[in-house]
Protein backbone atom coordinates (compact mmCIF):
# COMPACT_ATOMS: atom_id res chain seq x y z
CA UNK A 1 0.00 0.00 0.00
CA UNK A 2 1.31 3.35 -0.67
CA UNK A 3 0.79 6.18 1.50
CA UNK A 4 2.01 9.37 -0.34
CA UNK A 5 1.68 10.60 -3.67
CA UNK A 6 5.61 10.16 -4.13
CA UNK A 7 5.34 6.83 -3.12
CA UNK A 8 2.54 6.03 -5.93
CA UNK A 9 4.94 7.81 -8.78
CA UNK A 10 7.45 4.80 -7.88
CA UNK A 11 5.03 1.85 -8.08
CA UNK A 12 3.88 2.97 -11.86
CA UNK A 13 5.42 2.20 -15.04
CA UNK A 14 5.51 4.11 -18.43
CA UNK A 15 4.96 1.34 -20.56
CA UNK A 16 2.67 2.34 -23.42
CA UNK A 17 4.10 -0.05 -25.92
CA UNK A 18 1.31 -2.28 -26.00
CA UNK A 19 -1.40 0.68 -26.37
CA UNK A 20 0.39 1.87 -29.44
CA UNK A 21 0.50 -1.58 -31.20
CA UNK A 22 -3.22 -1.85 -30.59
CA UNK A 23 -4.19 1.49 -31.70
CA UNK A 24 -1.82 0.58 -35.22
CA UNK A 25 -3.22 -2.75 -35.83
CA UNK A 26 -6.89 -1.17 -35.36
CA UNK A 27 -6.20 1.85 -37.92
CA UNK A 28 -3.38 0.56 -39.83
CA UNK A 29 -1.97 3.81 -38.90
CA UNK A 30 1.36 4.70 -37.10
CA UNK A 31 1.51 6.48 -33.73
CA UNK A 32 2.99 9.42 -34.65
CA UNK A 33 1.54 9.97 -38.27
CA UNK A 34 -0.63 12.21 -38.90
CA UNK A 35 -4.29 11.77 -38.72
CA UNK A 36 -6.64 11.32 -41.98
CA UNK A 37 -9.83 13.23 -40.79
CA UNK A 38 -12.23 10.43 -42.18
CA UNK A 39 -10.23 8.20 -39.16
CA UNK A 40 -12.16 10.94 -36.41
CA UNK A 41 -15.38 10.69 -37.14
CA UNK A 42 -17.91 9.50 -34.25
CA UNK A 43 -14.67 10.66 -32.00
CA UNK A 44 -15.55 14.06 -29.86
CA UNK A 45 -13.08 16.48 -27.95
CA UNK A 46 -13.43 19.50 -25.93
CA UNK A 47 -10.61 22.07 -25.66
CA UNK A 48 -10.09 24.33 -22.73
CA UNK A 49 -8.31 27.20 -23.35
CA UNK A 50 -7.60 28.98 -20.36
CA UNK A 51 -6.95 32.81 -21.55
CA UNK A 52 -4.62 35.95 -19.31
CA UNK A 53 -4.01 38.87 -21.61
CA UNK A 54 -3.75 37.07 -24.93
CA UNK A 55 -5.41 39.44 -27.44
CA UNK A 56 -1.71 39.30 -29.37
CA UNK A 57 -2.33 35.32 -29.71
CA UNK A 58 -5.66 34.55 -28.89
CA UNK A 59 -7.20 35.08 -33.02
CA UNK A 60 -4.39 32.93 -34.47
CA UNK A 61 -5.07 29.99 -31.81
CA UNK A 62 -8.75 30.48 -32.47
CA UNK A 63 -8.33 30.10 -36.21
CA UNK A 64 -6.32 26.85 -36.29
CA UNK A 65 -8.40 25.60 -34.16
CA UNK A 66 -11.35 26.73 -36.86
CA UNK A 67 -9.25 25.27 -39.74
CA UNK A 68 -8.68 21.58 -38.20
CA UNK A 69 -9.29 18.87 -40.46
CA UNK A 70 -11.03 16.63 -38.99
CA UNK A 71 -14.40 15.12 -38.90
CA UNK A 72 -14.89 14.55 -35.12
CA UNK A 73 -16.64 16.85 -32.81
CA UNK A 74 -14.82 19.62 -31.62
CA UNK A 75 -16.22 21.80 -28.42
CA UNK A 76 -13.94 24.95 -27.78
CA UNK A 77 -14.61 26.72 -24.18
CA UNK A 78 -12.58 29.83 -23.57
CA UNK A 79 -12.04 30.68 -19.89
CA UNK A 80 -10.51 34.52 -20.02
CA UNK A 81 -9.26 34.63 -16.76
CA UNK A 82 -9.98 37.95 -15.65
CA UNK A 83 -8.31 40.16 -18.60
CA UNK A 84 -7.35 43.25 -18.85
CA UNK A 85 -6.65 43.38 -22.68
CA UNK A 86 -9.21 42.32 -25.17
CA UNK A 87 -8.99 38.51 -24.87
CA UNK A 88 -12.54 37.99 -24.07
CA UNK A 89 -13.95 40.02 -27.15
CA UNK A 90 -11.41 38.20 -29.04
CA UNK A 91 -13.22 35.15 -28.05
CA UNK A 92 -16.68 36.35 -28.05
CA UNK A 93 -16.80 37.08 -31.44
CA UNK A 94 -14.78 34.36 -32.53
CA UNK A 95 -17.25 31.22 -34.42
CA UNK A 96 -15.01 28.71 -33.28
CA UNK A 97 -16.33 29.60 -29.83
CA UNK A 98 -19.04 27.73 -27.98
CA UNK A 99 -18.35 28.93 -24.58
CA UNK A 100 -16.81 32.20 -23.00
CA UNK A 101 -16.63 32.03 -19.39
CA UNK A 102 -15.21 35.18 -18.07
CA UNK A 103 -13.86 34.77 -14.39
CA UNK A 104 -14.69 37.91 -12.07
CA UNK A 105 -11.38 38.09 -10.92
CA UNK A 106 -8.10 36.80 -11.64
CA UNK A 107 -7.43 33.07 -10.43
CA UNK A 108 -4.45 31.73 -12.42
CA UNK A 109 -4.32 28.89 -15.25
CA UNK A 110 -5.34 25.85 -12.70
CA UNK A 111 -8.87 27.41 -12.18
CA UNK A 112 -9.73 28.51 -15.07
CA UNK A 113 -8.50 25.17 -16.73
CA UNK A 114 -10.84 23.54 -13.84
CA UNK A 115 -13.98 26.00 -15.10
CA UNK A 116 -13.59 24.57 -18.37
CA UNK A 117 -13.80 21.32 -17.41
CA UNK A 118 -16.54 21.64 -15.80
CA UNK A 119 -18.14 22.51 -18.26
CA UNK A 120 -16.71 20.37 -21.13
CA UNK A 121 -19.07 17.59 -22.61
CA UNK A 122 -16.45 15.33 -24.34
CA UNK A 123 -14.94 12.30 -22.29
CA UNK A 124 -11.91 13.87 -23.36
CA UNK A 125 -10.32 16.94 -22.62
CA UNK A 126 -7.55 18.88 -24.58
CA UNK A 127 -5.80 21.45 -22.78
CA UNK A 128 -4.44 24.10 -25.02
CA UNK A 129 -3.01 27.24 -23.93
CA UNK A 130 -4.18 30.71 -25.58
CA UNK A 131 -0.94 31.09 -27.43
CA UNK A 132 -0.22 27.82 -28.92
CA UNK A 133 -1.31 27.17 -32.68
CA UNK A 134 -2.12 23.74 -33.53
CA UNK A 135 -1.14 21.98 -36.97
CA UNK A 136 -4.67 20.88 -38.82
CA UNK A 137 -4.20 17.60 -37.71
CA UNK A 138 -3.67 17.41 -34.24
CA UNK A 139 -7.36 17.22 -32.80
CA UNK A 140 -7.86 14.41 -35.37
CA UNK A 141 -4.45 12.99 -33.56
CA UNK A 142 -5.75 13.16 -30.26
CA UNK A 143 -9.13 11.75 -30.82
CA UNK A 144 -8.45 9.03 -32.55
CA UNK A 145 -5.91 8.00 -29.73
CA UNK A 146 -7.68 9.05 -26.78
CA UNK A 147 -7.89 6.48 -24.06
CA UNK A 148 -9.47 6.13 -20.62
CA UNK A 149 -5.99 5.41 -19.24
CA UNK A 150 -3.53 7.95 -21.30
CA UNK A 151 -2.33 11.32 -20.97
CA UNK A 152 -1.20 12.31 -24.52
CA UNK A 153 0.90 15.10 -24.70
CA UNK A 154 1.99 17.09 -27.52
CA UNK A 155 4.86 19.79 -28.13
CA UNK A 156 5.65 23.42 -28.58
CA UNK A 157 8.37 25.38 -31.01
CA UNK A 158 8.05 28.91 -29.21
CA UNK A 159 8.01 31.89 -32.35
CA UNK A 160 8.89 35.44 -30.55
CA UNK A 161 6.76 38.13 -31.44
CA UNK A 162 6.01 39.43 -34.99
CA UNK A 163 3.35 41.68 -35.06
CA UNK A 164 0.72 41.26 -38.13
CA UNK A 165 -2.56 42.17 -38.42
CA UNK A 166 -4.12 44.65 -35.41
CA UNK A 167 -1.27 44.12 -33.76
CA UNK A 168 -1.68 40.09 -33.05
CA UNK A 169 1.32 37.78 -33.53
CA UNK A 170 1.94 36.45 -37.16
CA UNK A 171 2.67 32.96 -37.53
CA UNK A 172 5.72 31.88 -38.75
CA UNK A 173 5.38 29.59 -42.41
CA UNK A 174 5.60 26.33 -42.37
CA UNK A 175 5.65 23.24 -39.93
CA UNK A 176 6.86 23.84 -36.20
CA UNK A 177 9.88 21.95 -35.12
CA UNK A 178 9.63 19.06 -32.61
CA UNK A 179 13.51 19.50 -31.90
CA UNK A 180 12.33 23.04 -30.39
CA UNK A 181 10.40 22.07 -28.07
CA UNK A 182 12.08 21.43 -24.45
CA UNK A 183 11.65 18.34 -23.32
CA UNK A 184 13.06 16.97 -27.03
CA UNK A 185 16.25 19.26 -26.80
CA UNK A 186 17.32 20.07 -23.36
CA UNK A 187 20.19 22.18 -22.09
CA UNK A 188 22.01 23.01 -18.86
CA UNK A 189 24.30 25.60 -18.07
CA UNK A 190 25.22 24.05 -14.61
CA UNK A 191 26.20 25.14 -11.48
CA UNK A 192 22.59 25.64 -9.89
CA UNK A 193 19.98 23.24 -8.40
CA UNK A 194 17.27 22.18 -10.47
CA UNK A 195 13.75 20.64 -10.49
CA UNK A 196 14.91 16.99 -9.68
CA UNK A 197 17.25 18.28 -7.13
CA UNK A 198 20.28 17.50 -8.93
CA UNK A 199 23.10 20.14 -9.68
CA UNK A 200 24.87 19.39 -13.27
CA UNK A 201 28.98 20.94 -12.97
CA UNK A 202 29.28 21.18 -16.44
CA UNK A 203 26.84 22.39 -19.44
CA UNK A 204 24.44 19.61 -20.53
CA UNK A 205 22.43 19.11 -23.75
CA UNK A 206 20.08 15.97 -23.52
CA UNK A 207 16.69 14.76 -25.56
CA UNK A 208 14.49 13.02 -22.81
CA UNK A 209 12.24 12.21 -25.13
CA UNK A 210 14.49 10.40 -27.29
CA UNK A 211 16.84 9.30 -24.53
CA UNK A 212 13.97 7.57 -22.42
CA UNK A 213 12.27 5.84 -25.54
CA UNK A 214 9.14 8.32 -25.57
CA UNK A 215 9.16 8.62 -21.97
CA UNK A 216 8.59 5.02 -21.46
CA UNK A 217 11.83 4.51 -18.89
CA UNK A 218 10.80 7.23 -17.08
CA UNK A 219 8.36 4.97 -14.85
CA UNK A 220 8.63 4.32 -11.38
CA UNK A 221 9.82 7.50 -10.67
CA UNK A 222 12.59 7.56 -12.50
CA UNK A 223 14.43 10.32 -14.01
CA UNK A 224 16.96 11.60 -16.95
CA UNK A 225 19.01 14.67 -16.29
CA UNK A 226 16.27 16.84 -14.46
CA UNK A 227 13.30 15.24 -16.32
CA UNK A 228 11.00 12.91 -14.58
CA UNK A 229 7.15 11.61 -16.00
CA UNK A 230 4.96 14.17 -14.11
CA UNK A 231 7.39 17.00 -15.32
CA UNK A 232 6.74 15.93 -19.03
CA UNK A 233 3.28 16.49 -18.56
CA UNK A 234 2.97 20.41 -20.26
CA UNK A 235 -0.75 21.76 -20.99
CA UNK A 236 0.55 23.86 -22.90
CA UNK A 237 -0.88 20.75 -25.34
CA UNK A 238 -2.44 18.07 -23.10
CA UNK A 239 -5.30 15.65 -23.23
CA UNK A 240 -6.31 13.69 -20.65
CA UNK A 241 -9.99 11.25 -19.93
CA UNK A 242 -12.40 14.05 -18.02
CA UNK A 243 -13.30 11.69 -15.64
CA UNK A 244 -10.00 10.85 -14.53
CA UNK A 245 -8.89 14.63 -14.49
CA UNK A 246 -12.25 14.96 -11.94
CA UNK A 247 -11.64 11.76 -9.61
CA UNK A 248 -7.97 13.41 -8.88
CA UNK A 249 -9.74 16.98 -8.19
CA UNK A 250 -8.37 18.62 -11.36
CA UNK A 251 -5.61 21.19 -10.71
CA UNK A 252 -4.96 22.57 -7.64
CA UNK A 253 -5.96 26.34 -7.67
CA UNK A 254 -3.48 27.53 -4.93
CA UNK A 255 -0.74 27.49 -7.52
CA UNK A 256 -2.26 30.05 -9.18
CA UNK A 257 -2.07 31.90 -5.89
CA UNK A 258 1.98 31.18 -5.27
CA UNK A 259 3.50 32.03 -7.94
CA UNK A 260 3.79 30.48 -11.30
CA UNK A 261 3.24 26.85 -12.85
CA UNK A 262 3.49 23.28 -11.51
CA UNK A 263 -0.09 23.29 -11.49
CA UNK A 264 0.34 20.66 -14.56
CA UNK A 265 3.21 18.55 -13.08
CA UNK A 266 1.12 17.96 -10.27
CA UNK A 267 -1.80 17.21 -12.22
CA UNK A 268 0.35 15.01 -14.06
CA UNK A 269 1.88 13.38 -11.05
CA UNK A 270 -2.04 12.58 -10.11
CA UNK A 271 -3.05 10.84 -13.12
CA UNK A 272 0.02 9.01 -13.51
CA UNK A 273 -0.64 7.54 -9.62
CA UNK A 274 -4.47 6.68 -10.66
CA UNK A 275 -2.99 4.63 -13.49
CA UNK A 276 -2.36 6.76 -16.64
CA UNK A 277 0.31 6.58 -19.13
CA UNK A 278 1.49 9.35 -20.31
CA UNK A 279 2.06 8.81 -24.65
CA UNK A 280 3.54 11.30 -26.75
CA UNK A 281 2.33 12.44 -29.59
CA UNK A 282 5.56 13.60 -31.85
CA UNK A 283 3.00 14.81 -35.20
CA UNK A 284 1.40 17.35 -33.16
CA UNK A 285 3.92 19.99 -32.38
CA UNK A 286 2.24 23.81 -32.42
CA UNK A 287 4.25 27.11 -33.04
CA UNK A 288 4.21 28.63 -29.11
CA UNK A 289 3.28 32.40 -30.04
CA UNK A 290 5.97 34.58 -27.24
CA UNK A 291 4.13 38.23 -26.43
CA UNK A 292 5.65 41.16 -27.13
CA UNK A 293 7.04 41.38 -23.52
CA UNK A 294 8.41 38.46 -23.52
CA UNK A 295 11.53 38.45 -21.68
CA UNK A 296 10.03 40.46 -19.24
CA UNK A 297 7.04 38.10 -18.33
CA UNK A 298 9.60 34.77 -18.32
CA UNK A 299 11.83 36.59 -15.68
CA UNK A 300 8.64 37.25 -13.76
CA UNK A 301 7.52 33.61 -13.87
CA UNK A 302 10.63 32.39 -13.21
CA UNK A 303 10.75 34.95 -9.88
CA UNK A 304 7.67 32.91 -8.62
CA UNK A 305 8.56 29.27 -10.06
CA UNK A 306 10.79 28.01 -6.66
CA UNK A 307 7.54 28.80 -4.64
CA UNK A 308 5.41 26.66 -6.38
CA UNK A 309 7.83 23.93 -7.20
CA UNK A 310 8.15 23.54 -3.13
CA UNK A 311 4.42 23.46 -2.65
CA UNK A 312 4.47 20.87 -5.30
CA UNK A 313 6.99 19.18 -3.12
CA UNK A 314 4.90 19.54 -0.43
CA UNK A 315 2.23 17.56 -2.13
CA UNK A 316 3.98 14.87 -2.95
CA UNK A 317 3.92 13.94 0.54
CA UNK A 318 0.13 14.04 0.23
CA UNK A 319 -1.92 10.95 0.18
CA UNK A 320 -2.19 10.17 -3.91
CA UNK A 321 -5.66 12.63 -4.66
CA UNK A 322 -8.55 10.20 -5.27
CA UNK A 323 -12.30 10.37 -5.20
CA UNK A 324 -12.30 13.98 -5.27
CA UNK A 325 -14.87 14.57 -8.25
CA UNK A 326 -17.80 15.82 -6.15
CA UNK A 327 -15.54 18.07 -4.43
CA UNK A 328 -14.17 19.32 -7.77
CA UNK A 329 -17.79 19.94 -9.04
CA UNK A 330 -18.73 22.21 -5.82
CA UNK A 331 -15.63 24.43 -6.40
CA UNK A 332 -16.36 24.74 -10.08
CA UNK A 333 -19.55 25.32 -9.75
CA UNK A 334 -19.21 28.02 -7.25
CA UNK A 335 -16.77 29.98 -9.38
CA UNK A 336 -18.97 29.82 -12.44
CA UNK A 337 -21.46 30.98 -10.40
CA UNK A 338 -19.68 34.48 -9.87
CA UNK A 339 -18.62 34.35 -13.72
CA UNK A 340 -20.48 35.11 -16.62
CA UNK A 341 -20.85 31.94 -18.83
CA UNK A 342 -21.70 32.99 -22.74
CA UNK A 343 -22.57 29.82 -24.64
CA UNK A 344 -23.79 29.91 -28.34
Amino acid sequence: MTHTLAQALTTRPNDHSKLREEFEARTGLAWHAPTPAPLAAGHAVSVVVPARNTAHSLGPVLDALGAQDTTGSIETIVVDDASADATAEIAAAHPVVDTLVRLPQQSGAAAARNAGTALAGADTVVFLDGDMVLPPHALADIAVRSHPDAVLVGFRHNAPYSPGRDGAARVPEGSADLAADHRVTWRSQGGKQMYTGIVLDRPTTGSPLNDTDDFQKLGHGATHLDWDLPRVVVTALMAAPREKVLDVGGFDPVFGLVGWGMEDTHLGAALIAAGCLVVPLRQCVGFHLDPPDAEAQWQTKLAGWPSTLAYYRRLLDDPPPHGRAGAFRTAAEQLLSQSKVISR
